[in-house]
């Protein structure tokens, strides 16, 4: 990923709520002995971290999904060398066309173009297979919660017939990815004077739907960037 210093993003805890807030993640991967096509997942995938043992190291924290046992994603990483493979993670966060008619510098020298703004964090890691009903479970506890926390009326996985839950989980099996690296892209104007940033925000702010819950997100993103 083509990565201008201007728009690294480092800080850990901005990067972990991107992927919380953004959990459907674009899951990359290659053949199990690294011939075959790259090919590319979609699922949502729930960020577990712990505190690190060490107070000067930084837990980068696990990746947990289900996939259903028809699709061969996990019977490719099953069979890579040690049941473990190198796989990348891309969350998507909030984007937005940007139109040079924001910048009040287009009045003055004419000289801009449109962009785009956006933010994303690429997880890497090795991804593991764990075929086991409780782990499953618990999986799936953990991402309907925290999907469903903030609902006036909580579903809850109690709330389905016991039998027929046990039959969804026993058609699909566990991923388990530990991350290994983060690399977070925040294009948010740093590039910009304050001005021209200050005029992409109310430009964003003063669009309606459909984009507007998307450009709310973002200009947050844009005035945390400084």
């Amino acid at each position: 990923m083509y990565l201008p210093s201007s728009f690294h993003e480092t800080r850990l805890e901005v990067l972990h709520a991107l992927m919380r807030a953004h959990p459907l993640a674009t899951l990359v991967t290659g053949g199990a002995l690294g011939v075959d096509p790259l090919d590319a997942d979609h699922l949502p995938l729930s960020l577990i971290t712990q505190p690190a043992a060490n107070a000067a190291a930084d837990d980068l924290g696990v990746l947990r999904a289900h996939v259903a046992r028809a699709n061969p994603l996990w019977h490719k990483v099953a069979q890579a060398p040690a049941g473990v493979m190198d796989v990348l993670a891309i969350f998507h966060g909030p984007e937005a066309y940007v139109t040079p008619s924001w910048y009040p510098s287009k009045a003055d020298t004419g000289k801009v173009v449109p962009t785009w703004n956006y933010a994303v964090v690429h997880a890497h890691g090795q991804a593991r297979v764990i075929d086991d009903p409780a782990w499953v479970r618990a999986q799936m506890h953990t991402l309907t919660h925290h999907q469903e926390q903030a609902r006036p009326a909580p579903w809850q996985m109690l709330d389905a017939p016991s039998e027929y839950i046990e039959r969804m989980v026993s058609a699909v099996v566990g991923i388990e990815i530990t991350i290994t690296r983060l690399t977070g892209k925040f294009k948010l104007s740093q590039n910009q004077t304050a001005s021209n940033r200050a005029g992409v925000i109310h430009g964003l702010e003063a669009e309606t739907a459909p984009t507007q819950g998307t450009n709310e997100a973002l200009t947050k993103l844009m005035r945390n960037a400084g």
